[in-house]
């Protein structure tokens, strides 16, 4: 496969950008549009200590939630933990950090984050406890408004279905989700794609995320969706 950008790479070579500590940005709802590949290389390495920003906790066994459920993660930032029972266990110990954002603002802190505002002033969430605590607040014209910062992370992984070798990108359906934001909210992206095309075969009518967001591909592996729910 042509390689002219130098962006299509393996799976071991890109496990040399996740390291213990960093944060990481995942694209994905409940496990659909999560890399497989790369969360298996990042469970493999055994890095630990991570923050995790992304929509939920996935299922124990699907998507981010193979981290979270193997303790791996000490923050999540996510729309929701409650289909990953594991996750709320953690949390109940004390053993993980969860900050909790309503889904469209979470994904407007990542949006801002992608296209480099520090954040932005919304009134939802005002009155609730889980939401407002420790954000600033600010008033403009008389009305008080909440301070959500942007998002950014280390690197960001996203799943695509396919790519041409100068990276960009197109999703399979609803597995398209958060994917096309996360992609430009990092200083790495790195995409997992079910297949590499040479260069014009894609319709640029269909292509979701352009190349210049991002840094590096790998072909998938698939996954087995028959075991993840045992």
């Amino acid at each position: 496969m042509e390689n002219s950008f130098g962006k299509i790479t393996t799976l071991e070579k890109a496990m040399e950008f996740f390291y213990s500590g960093m944060t990481l940005m995942f694209g994905g709802f409940g496990g659909v549009g999560t890399p497989p590949t790369l969360v298996d290389g990042i469970l493999k390495k055994g890095i630990n200590n991570l923050t995790l920003i992304g929509n939920d906790t996935g299922f124990p066994n699907i998507g981010i939630g193979k981290l979270v459920s193997r303790n791996r993660a000490a923050k999540v930032i996510v729309s929701h933990i409650g289909s990953n029972p594991v996750a709320g266990e953690l949390m109940n110990e004390g053993q993980i950090e969860v900050e909790f954002s309503p889904q469209g603002i979470l994904v407007e802190r990542i949006r801002a984050g992608g296209i480099g505002l520090p954040g932005f002033l919304t009134d939802i969430g005002l009155d609730n406890e889980v939401i407002s605590k420790n954000k600033p607040q600010f008033q403009l014209d008389g009305k008080n408004y909440l301070v959500e910062k942007a998002l950014t992370a280390d690197v960001s992984i996203v799943y695509a279905k396919k790519a041409d070798p100068y990276g960009n990108l197109i999703y399979d359906k609803s597995a398209r989700n958060t994917n096309p934001l996360v992609a430009m909210a990092s200083k790495i992206t790195i995409a997992e794609v079910e297949e590499i095309v040479p260069i014009g075969s894609l319709n640029p009518e269909e292509i979701v995320t352009q190349g210049v967001y991002i840094d590096y591909l790998i072909p998938s592996k698939g996954v087995n969706w028959t075991w993840a729910w045992e």
